[in-house]
């Protein structure tokens, strides 16, 4: 069912009871509060069987060092880190085929979340996944490693809770600080698309879907 409230409903730090909300954080970024819950179970098969083509690994960074969080890719195209860079690529470079293709049910709840946003005709050609264990993180960045800069992003949360972090245009600028549950999505784009983001620490728990972990898809329009 469509939200028709959701792209003027201001941020709040109240946590409501129902199982779908939806705030706006800043011009052009919503948060869809459970927008995923009743897809989970797909979601989380699609994940399995991405991850048995292309399994978990943890990237490098430019500098050296590698990510807290685990990764996987599906779609077209891949962002690869390494020592050569931030990239895109059309094939796995640990196994030199193509990535798996985006499930159907990825595709699906991607391009529904960002014409709730108010982003209609979102096209993804790239989905990265993270797996956090307890403690791994996501310090301040930007996407913006894709051609298509009018394309939003648009971030699905399953497992763990996690405390993500939107900031401003500038890596110092003021961060809210949004709690995210499994099922919930953020989309932002517009004005804010290449906006600082990030995630505190992943606490400890376990989840009944996903175990001891948090899984987050990402989704991009890059080319």
């Amino acid at each position: 069912m469509r939200n028709r409230h959701c792209r003027g409903a201001p941020l709040t730090a109240e946590l409501f009871p129902e199982t779908r909300r939806c705030h706006r954080i800043a011009a052009g970024a919503v948060l869809l509060g459970g927008w995923a819950q009743s897809q989970a179970l797909a979601l989380k098969a699609g994940v399995d069987a991405v991850i048995a083509s292309a399994p978990w690994r943890h990237m490098q960074t430019p500098g050296g060092r590698a990510m807290s969080t685990a990764n996987s890719n599906c779609g077209p195209l891949g962002w690869q880190s390494d020592a050569l860079g931030y990239r895109y690529l059309r094939t796995d470079p640990e196994s030199g085929r193509a990535w798996p293709a985006m499930p159907a049910v990825f595709w699906s709840l991607a391009v529904a979340a960002a014409e709730e946003a108010g982003y209609p005709g979102f096209a993804p050609d790239a989905c990265l996944l993270n797996r956090y264990a307890p403690g791994a993180r996501l310090s301040l960045h930007r996407d913006q490693d894709e051609r298509d800069a009018a394309a939003p992003i648009v971030s699905v949360s399953l497992g763990l809770p996690a405390t993500f972090l939107f900031g401003g245009a500038r890596r110092e600028d003021p961060c809210h600080r949004l709690p995210l549950y499994h099922g919930d999505v953020v989309v932002w784009g517009g004005p804010t698309r290449f906006h600082y983001h990030g995630v505190l620490p992943v606490p400890d728990g376990h989840h009944p879907l996903v175990g001891r972990f948090r899984i987050n898809l990402t989704f991009r329009k890059v080319r």
